[in-house]
């Protein structure tokens, strides 16, 4: 590529990225999803669903049904293996978030925790054993 077609050209800016949930049943994840954690429903796809889409606020997730297990084992519990990392932007936020899914009896891979690094996370696992972490900073 020559130099004057590289300044010509602007870089691409990314603007969002959707994570892709493995689920065994679309709308029993869409009902978990917007009964517990408090999403919307953007759409199904198919008859029966195979496809959808849930957000909250500017985090949008994919579902995908598969018949089979997309993990081998215990492996995702065990490594903790994330499937999607959602940002709060206050620790105030976080923490409440974290006492309102506590209430709704949301299962949790891990505790409200302050991490070494600054952060207050913490995680929760779907009927679909998806991980989730809920991250922002801290006080």
């Amino acid at each position: 590529m020559s130099d004057a077609l590289e300044l010509a050209s602007p870089q691409p800016v990314f603007t969002s990225i959707e994570a892709q949930l493995f689920v065994a049943d679309v709308q029993c994840a869409c009902d978990f999803y917007r009964e517990k954690l408090g999403f919307t429903v953007e759409f199904v796809y198919g008859d029966p669903p195979f496809y959808g889409q849930i957000r909250c606020d500017h985090a949008r997730l994919n579902l995908r049904q598969v018949s089979e297990h997309v993990f081998a084992g215990d492996i995702r519990s065990r490594e903790g293996l994330l499937s999607a990392s959602i940002t709060i932007a206050t620790a105030s936020e976080v923490k409440h978030l974290y006492l309102d899914y506590q209430s709704s009896g949301v299962a949790f891979q891990q505790t409200l925790k302050r991490e070494p690094w600054g952060a207050t996370t913490f995680v929760i696992s779907d009927p679909d054993g998806n991980l989730l972490l809920f991250a922002g900073p801290s006080d």
